[in-house]
């Protein structure tokens, strides 16, 4: 499992986190879970510097964009 980082801030529905690991960004499509291994909701976007890149992700059905807020997530 590998740690994307930690929910930053949401827009336009979708939430935005800053990738801890620059080197290697998760593909689009990529499911997303949170600490309980819970599905959070999926990867649409990767997206800024190449230092410090971004991925946007949106939110599974079951799950309001501001309950992950501040969230640590990880990709599978």
């Amino acid at each position: 499992m590998q740690r994307l980082g930690k929910v930053d801030r949401t827009a336009q529905g979708l939430a935005i986190v800053r990738l801890d690991d620059a080197d290697d960004p998760p593909p689009i499509g990529r499911e997303v879970v949170d600490e309980s291994l819970s599905t959070a909701g999926r990867i649409v976007d990767v997206f800024g510097p190449v230092e410090g890149p971004y991925v946007a992700i949106t939110p599974a059905n079951d799950r309001r964009i501001a309950t992950l807020l501040d969230e640590k997530l990880y990709v599978q």
